[in-house]
Order: structure tokens, then C-alpha cells, then sequence
């Protein structure tokens, strides 16, 4: 990914993105310790389906923390800090923590529902399932319907990051330049057709529903800009957001660095209005051309006057 970031205001492991990895990792690592001892943790939580005997509510929660092997924790994790990063760098640790388990919850409802549409048109009248010559009951079929893996929440961190930074360049494979947004509706495209074709044993329906989650909850944020997560109708909302937050009264550069002199309420105004004009500019700059296409200058007015 080509994004940079200047040092001032961005963190290169922000907290909730830390901590989640940590997590995940330490799941992974208990996991694999307890398989020695004939120990299945994804048994109780990953999510099973909820007509099975073996589903608890809270692996709707769980299985974003699970992962089957070290390839599918690897990528899942890699891309969290990617996007993630990024993402909560802009909104901040608490806004960005609520995005991210939407978006897990939202993958797993998903989930349910797609083994829902499959069990209520061809299991539901059987007592029994044939499985390559073995016979196993309904409710023991049920109980192999197990999903892991923080996938859903990543593809909602995929959509948000295109839809924030369209034309920023992602390097697929590590090789191949793509802007973002063409990234975001390719993936989306081919989870659809091979969730639709069912080629494999991935829940292709359970990343699009963390990427439905993320944009219904995008959306929400854009029609009620006065909620509990402010802003988020352009860049400057999510700026001034963090000035609010803050309670910070604006202070000029000059006057971090020069002796105080009494100001009129004319003369402040004046030039509280000239910094929102130039911070207005800049991130109209980044709507249109993305951010790497800011000079070192602009980034660093933009971060200092964003505290």
C-alpha cells in the first residue's frame, strides 16, 4: 500500500489494532496448544448454526478471534493492520472498535441466515444426512456448520478504507498497483460469484455481509451527523470532531512560540475562520486527489490543528 503518513498525529500501531492482534494471535496460539490435549476450542466458539445444539449467542462474538491455521490468521491479521491502521488513525480507537464488531456481528447474522436459506430448503425434512456412505443425524450435521476467522470484519475494513481513500494505490500480490476502489468492488464481485457457485468451504456470503454492515453503518453516520459518533459526511467533520472532543480552544502557532498578547473576540474569529478555510482546502485537496497528493507542509497543518 502506498499510503504515508507523517509521523504527527498517526500512530504506526494504534491501540484497538494492536490489542486486536494480540488477541487473535493469543486465540490462535490456545488453539493450537489445546489440540495436543484432544481440546477443540473452535468446538465452543466458532459460530455454529443456530439450529444446532452446540450454538451459544456469544460466538457471534468468538469467532472473529478464531482461525482454522496459520495462513487464514496470517492474511486476516496482516490486513487488519493495513487498513486498520489507517482507519483508526482517522476516526479514532472508539468509533473505530464499534465499525469493526458491526461488521464481525453483521458477517456472522449473515452467515446464519445464508445456512438458514440452505437448511430450510434441502435439510429440513430429513432426519438423517448421507455423508460419502456414513450416516449421521440431522443434529450432528448441524454441529460441522462451524465458522472462524476475523474475515468479515476485514472485508468491512476494505470497504471503508475505498470508500476513504478510492485513489489510493494497493499493491495486489505485493506486485500489482490497483486503486482502491476498484479493489474493493473487485473482491466484493468475485466473494459473490463464488459464493453463488459454491466452489469452495469459504463463507463468501459471511465477507459480504461485513461489507453490507459497513456501509449501512456508513451510511447511518452520514444521516445523523449529531449522534454519538459525530460526523462523518467529509474529512472536516471527522477533524472537527476530534477538536470537540478535545474541548480545546484553536491557539495560533505563532503563540505557541511567541509571548501571549491580548486578542480581540474580532481578531480571534478572524483567524479561527482563516485556519477552518485552509483545513477545508486541504481535505477538499484529499477528496479529489487522495492524500498522498498533500505536501509534508499540509500534512503537518492538517495533524496539528486536528488535536
Amino acid at each position: 500500500m502506498s499510503q504515508q503518513f507523517s509521523p504527527t498525529g498517526f500512530k504506526v500501531l494504534p491501540t484497538v489494532v494492536k490489542h486486536l492482534l494480540i488477541i487473535n494471535i493469543l486465540m490462535y496460539l490456545a488453539t493450537f496448544t489445546l489440540t495436543r490435549f484432544n481440546i477443540d476450542l473452535t468446538e465452543y466458539l466458532g459460530l455454529h448454526f443456530f439450529k444446532a445444539s452446540h450454538f451459544q449467542p456469544y460466538q457471534l462474538i468468538t469467532y472473529m478471534f478464531m482461525h482454522a491455521n496459520f495462513g487464514h490468521l496470517f492474511f486476516n491479521m496482516f490486513a487488519l493492520w493495513m487498513f486498520g491502521n489507517t482507519l483508526e488513525n482517522i476516526w479514532g480507537s472508539k468509533r473505530f472498535l464499534l465499525f469493526y464488531m458491526v461488521c464481525g456481528i453483521g458477517a456472522g447474522l449473515c452467515q446464519e441466515l445464508v445456512q438458514y436459506i440452505q437448511y430450510s430448503t434441502s435439510l429440513a425434512n430429513y432426519a438423517t444426512v448421507n455423508m460419502g456412505g456414513h450416516i449421521v443425524t440431522m443434529d450432528a450435521y448441524l454441529n460441522m456448520m462451524n465458522t472462524v476467522g476475523a474475515s468479515g470484519a476485514i472485508y468491512g475494513l476494505l470497504l471503508a478504507f475505498g470508500m476513504m481513500f478510492p485513489n489510493s494505490m494497493i499493491y495486489f500480490y505485493f506486485l500489482i498497483p490497483i486503486k482502491a476502489k476498484w479493489f474493493v468492488i473487485g473482491y466484493a464481485v468475485v466473494e459473490l460469484v463464488t459464493g453463488l457457485t459454491g466452489v469452495d468451504n469459504v463463507a463468501h456470503f459471511a465477507h459480504l455481509g461485513g461489507m453490507l454492515f459497513g456501509l449501512l453503518l456508513i451510511l447511518y453516520w452520514k444521516k445523523n451527523p449529531a449522534g454519538p459518533n459525530k460526523n462523518f459526511r467529509k474529512w472536516k467533520d471527522i477533524f472537527q470532531s476530534w477538536k470537540q472532543k478535545s474541548k480545546m480552544k484553536y491557539t495560533p502557532y505563532e503563540e505557541i512560540h511567541e509571548p501571549r498578547v491580548p486578542r480581540s473576540d474580532e481578531e480571534y474569529n478572524r483567524q479561527k475562520a482563516q485556519t477552518e478555510r485552509d483545513i477545508d482546502a486541504i481535505l477538499d485537496k484529499v477528496a479529489k486527489s487522495g492524500y498522498d497528493s498533500l505536501t509534508p507542509e499540509e500534512k503537518e497543518f492538517l495533524f496539528k490543528n486536528s488535536k
